[in-house]
């Protein structure tokens, strides 16, 4: 039975010719303060982890057809990144993930050229969907706009509509602020008021951190409207999670501290996610991270787009990836599916307090006239991304 089965993968093997598949991960490494909490320090292998699960996972499929592949990965500096890149080019690895902030993946995109496929898994940038998305640019991992309307979408479902919004003094800051007041302005919610809390530096961590905090915060956010919610727009980790038991007027806190709205979680079980959980933590040796899944993901999105191909051309690729017959199960519930006005990644996104993934948006209730997952982040009136045209 051994000879047979082997017999027969060869000849399917040979029928549909052997693919060699070489891709690489690009992470950008940035000069950082400590986290808040210790439990959120960033993992040597953070994103690589995921990759090499993929691979795995391609490889058992690629067996039976004939297909190689081939991961490198890479850590560099941003003042190195284009050198990297283009050594992960020379080796013949065209098809790329970055891990990189929204400019330095802007900047890569371009040093890649129209001939490279380029997936982002770490950037959540508004305008790399819309005025700034490229050709050759997938993006994995949800926008910041997707996030922000699944967290609307949630406090609306709850009869939630007035919001006190509270975010941070950095440019990341007030670009998800944006975020929150667009999804406000999206989905039918207030902001009754908004304050900016100034990140004035220093040592988040020290024995005093949290005495300091107890005494600010509740001066800091006393005598404001009335309000249901508190919605934390804090993208630099400065002070969101203390804001949930230091309010002045104890309310839910949403966004960056709270119910988070996240691409995956290392408590997720529905769907399956159990499996990938168990096979994630026996190959790392750790708890995955959101990264790791979206690291995870695109190699699957290039697998499964692989397997239906039989192609490893990067232009093949893509075109088959933006077509309606493209679909890959995700551990979410739905298939996710690629929006071909901006290269967005259909998903749903998981709402997770900590300990459980509490809700999922799209909630029920919320239509759209091609998909459900259409409501989360720019619809195609809403992007002025004209590359795919």
């Amino acid at each position: 039975m051994a000879a047979l089965l082997g017999a027969v993968w060869m000849c399917v093997a040979a029928a549909a010719g052997a693919v060699e598949v070489s891709y690489g991960l690009l992470r950008v490494d940035y000069p950082s303060q400590a986290p808040i909490s210790r439990l959120e320090a960033k993992p040597a292998d953070r994103g690589f982890a995921g990759a090499e699960l993929a691979t795995r996972d391609n490889q058992t499929t690629g067996q039976f057809m004939g297909q190689t592949y081939e991961l490198t990965t890479v850590a560099t500096t941003p003042e190195e990144a284009e050198d990297a890149l283009a050594g992960l080019l020379a080796d013949g690895a065209s098809i790329i993930a970055v891990l990189a902030n929204g400019a330095d993946l802007l900047r890569l995109v371009e040093r890649a050229g129209e001939d490279a496929l380029i997936l982002n898994i770490g950037a959540g940038d508004t305008n790399l969907r819309s005025e700034n998305c490229r050709a050759n640019l997938f993006h994995i991992t949800p926008s910041t706009a997707m996030r922000a309307d699944a967290i609307a979408q949630f406090a609306i479902w709850k009869k939630w509509t007035d919001w006190f919004l509270v975010h941070g003094s950095n440019p990341d800051d007030r670009e998800l602020a944006e975020a929150y007041r667009r999804a406000a302005r999206k989905f039918g919610a207030r902001i009754v008021e908004e304050r900016e809390f100034e990140d004035t530096g220093g040592a988040r961590r020290t024995d005093t951190g949290h005495v300091l905090v107890q005494r600010q915060l509740p001066v800091f956010t006393q005598r404001a409207k009335d309000h249901d919610i508190v919605i934390a727009a804090d993208a630099s980790d400065v002070f969101a999670p203390y804001l949930p038991f230091h309010l002045w007027t104890p309310r839910p806190v949403l966004g960056s501290a709270g119910l988070q709205p996240v691409t995956f979680h290392p408590a997720h079980e529905a769907w399956g996610a159990t499996q990938f959980q168990t096979r994630f933590e026996e190959l790392a040796g750790r708890r995955v991270r959101g990264d790791d899944y979206d690291a995870w993901l695109a190699f699957r999105v290039i697998g499964e787009a692989v397997t239906r191909t039989g192609s490893a051309d990067p232009n093949v690729l893509r075109d088959y990836v933006l077509s309606d017959e493209f679909e890959l199960a995700a551990f979410k519930g739905v298939p996710v599916t690629m929006r071909g006005w901006n290269g967005q990644l259909r998903q749903p996104v998981l709402l997770y307090d900590g300990a459980i993934t509490a809700s999922v948006s799209p909630q029920d209730g919320f239509l759209h006239q091609v998909s459900p997952l259409d409501t989360l982040g720019l619809d195609a009136p809403e992007s002025a991304c004209t590359a795919f045209d």
